[in-house]
């Protein structure tokens, strides 16, 4: 029988197991869902199946740099902050953005059914297998949620993790000269976009579709708090445009790292762009921003609302 991508998928998340046992038990049950988990149910492979459907929110971004030219992110998250916090699933996230800085998967599924270094029985098994042993292990759910590869083919890369794993971010900087001063400068940047959370490096980024959608937002929402006036408060429709465009502009400013105001900067007066053109002409270089990825642990995502009491009357029955 062909075992789809999808069933596999499907048995994967179901059971917590490796994508290559999911496959193997599909194979060996001829595509049948429910015996494929009783068949990786009895290999003591699916230990983790009854965790599976617990909210994980926690966790770690963490970045391994490899060379001044290539680093790795990655999130992994857990259902906890004290499991983030424990220093054996630390080590798994490092090594997770460890393996991804010299992988060429494109996704997390790939990721997962690569064979690795890191196994702790030094089998060499997959990642996803091995963190079918940590949820095992340390009895909650866990996942690896996405990672990011970046190469800088022109400079270099910089990069900053925030509050030991809360936040992490790569930048790829185009330099035509590389010094202490030009990577704290590009540190100093990474540490910007960890704190402000930009959207795009540029304006010229914002696709047009966004900034109709925002405008017109923006109009409905002038309109209606101008109908809320006394009639002879309320402002022309041709003023009305004046005050959006200004909004609009302002909060495009905010989303672009190289137009936002730099947190470092003494006065808050300075722009990321005006900043990098200082270091620039300070340094005779030529120095931009060719794209920067920003992970913050959980984003997106619904974390679990905790009523301890609530678990401790079910605990005692």
């Amino acid at each position: 029988m062909n075992i789809s991508a999808g069933m596999v998928k499907d048995l994967r998340e179901l059971s917590g197991a490796g994508m290559m046992d999911c496959k193997n038990a599909l194979m060996e049950c001829d595509g049948d869902m429910e015996a494929a988990m009783d068949y990786l149910r009895k290999k003591g492979q699916a230990k983790a199946e009854k965790r599976a459907g617990r909210i994980a929110a926690e966790g770690l971004c963490l970045v391994v740099q490899k060379s001044s030219t290539v680093a790795a992110l990655a999130e992994v998250n857990s259902e906890t902050d004290f499991v983030a916090k424990n220093d054996e699933f630390r080590s798994f996230v490092t090594n997770v953005a460890e393996h991804a800085a010299g992988s060429e998967a494109l996704d997390v599924e790939t990721l997962l059914a690569e064979k690795w270094n890191f196994a702790a029985d030094g089998s060499g098994g997959t990642i996803g297998e091995s963190l079918v042993s940590m949820i095992a292990k340390i009895g909650e759910n866990m996942s690896v949620r996405r990672f990011a590869k970046v190469t800088a083919t022109e400079g270099f890369v910089a990069t900053y993790v925030h509050g030991g794993g809360k936040i992490g971010v790569i930048i790829e900087a185009k330099a035509d000269v590389e010094n202490d001063a030009v990577r704290e400068a590009f540190v100093n940047l990474a540490m910007q976009v960890a704190a402000m959370s930009p959207l795009h490096v540029s304006s010229d980024e914002i696709p047009q579709s966004y900034i109709d959608k925002e405008k017109e937002i923006l109009m409905a929402q002038a309109v209606e708090e101008n109908q809320g006036l006394a009639a002879e408060k309320q402002k022309p429709e041709h003023l009305l445009e004046k005050i959006v465009a200004g909004q609009l502009n302002k909060q495009m400013k905010e989303i672009c790292l190289l137009d936002q105001v730099y947190v470092k900067a003494d006065g808050g007066k300075q722009t990321v762009s005006q900043y990098l053109a200082e270091v620039a002409k300070a340094c005779s270089a030529s120095l931009s921003i060719k794209q920067f990825v920003r992970y913050e642990t959980g984003e997106g995502l619904e974390k679990r609302e905790e009523d301890f009491a609530a678990e401790v009357a079910k605990q005692m029955g």
